[in-house]
């Protein structure tokens, strides 16, 4: 027999290696988000100082605000895009640091109302999203990854959905295009509509966790208008996000039973799999501080590293926001999106109203 020839093997890059790519977007997600620091700290002292009218900006629109700007004029180059990828590991490092701000009791007694609001706006959203695409004469896979993206939680249901019911990367590109850019707007037009009405903190905070479809703009929308709120809209999304898997999954059996997907076979391994699991690390952390596994100067120290998770995220925020890029995704997947998150905002702000009447906040 002849002797077996040895082909070379593709060797896989090296961790150093992969790490070396990401330093320099993760340093541009550092400026960014420290620049818009120094600015919220240094123009109200500035205009003070002057005697100008100027309204205060916080370091999170300050970041969105800087991003945007190098987003949409010079760009980011490729050398920093891998790196400003990153922003959703500090999103979710955030919210997992951010547990040590909670107690367990507090968690439980918001997480129940929370999940109540949450599975009436899931199943209003997706009801209303799917009458709209089809009265726009959307392709039936495209507007149940737009239904995903405004029920749960944007661009990760919209993901998970894809590759679940076997869309076209053309339908998620659509969808991803209309989440992002309507989530860019919502980080300006909450704010404004949240003090116009005088909503409380926690109103509002539970209104951006229930109507923004990503968690770095409800995270960013929230902590806009109050830390109080930001927290709150945290805890409002958070919940939203804990229940991907299980809507993925009808998704993925809807469409299996049309023979246009595979079909699901150990149904606990699927929901497992697309289960966001830094949500078992801000519960973990929750229940550390409750218990005092965390001294007072190590609670400070966590609440602080959160912060700067944050800064890192709302940075990447603008720097992955590209509207030209999205002009070129067609307007019915726009207009349906807009049209479902303008409803879908009203409703869930109703839906808000109502529970502080009854909960008493």
């Amino acid at each position: 027999m002849a002797d077996a020839i040895a082909l070379p093997q593709a060797r896989p890059a090296q961790p150093a290696l992969q790490l070396l790519r990401v330093v320099p977007g993760v340093l541009l997600l550092a400026a960014v988000g420290y620049a818009g620091k120094l600015l919220e700290r240094n123009v109200g002292t500035y205009a003070k100082a002057h005697h100008w009218t100027f309204p205060n900006i916080e370091y999170v629109l300050w970041a969105i605000l800087i991003g945007l700007a190098i987003s949409n004029t010079v760009g980011v180059p490729q050398i920093f895009r891998s790196g400003v990828a990153t922003y959703e590991f500090w999103l979710k490092a955030g919210i997992v640091l951010l547990g040590s701000r909670f107690l367990l009791g507090d968690v439980l007694k918001l997480g129940g109302v929370s999940l109540a609001l949450v599975a009436i706006e899931i199943a209003v959203a997706i009801a209303f999203m799917t009458l709209l695409g089809r009265a726009f004469g959307l392709r039936p896979k495209l507007t149940s990854l737009l239904a995903v993206g405004s029920a749960v939680c944007g661009v990760s249901a919209i993901i998970a959905t894809q590759g679940a019911i076997e869309a076209d990367d053309e339908d998620s590109s659509f969808a991803i295009a209309a989440i992002l850019a309507l989530g860019a707007l919502s980080l300006f037009t909450f704010p404004l509509i949240g003090h116009a009405l005088h909503l409380s903190d926690h109103a509002y905070g539970l209104w951006a966790g229930l109507a923004v479809d990503n968690t770095a703009e409800a995270t960013a929308a929230g902590a806009l208008y109050s830390d109080a709120a930001g927290k709150l809209a945290v805890l409002a999304k958070t919940t939203r996000n804990a229940m991907i898997g299980f809507v993925v999954l009808a998704y993925a059996i809807y469409w299996a039973s049309r023979g246009q997907a595979k079909t699901v076979g150990n149904k606990a391994a699927f929901l497992w799999q697309k289960f966001p699991k830094f949500v078992l690390g801000f519960l973990l952390i929750s229940i550390l501080a409750t218990y005092h596994f965390f001294t007072k100067e190590q609670t400070t120290a966590l609440a602080n590293l959160s912060r700067w998770a944050f800064l890192l995220t709302f940075a990447g925020v603008g720097l992955r926001t590209n509207f030209r890029e999205m002009r070129k995704q067609g307007l019915r997947p726009f207009a349906v999106g807009a049209i479902g998150e303008v409803v879908i905002a009203v409703f869930t702000l109703a839906l808000v109203a109502g529970a502080g009447k009854l909960f008493g906040f």
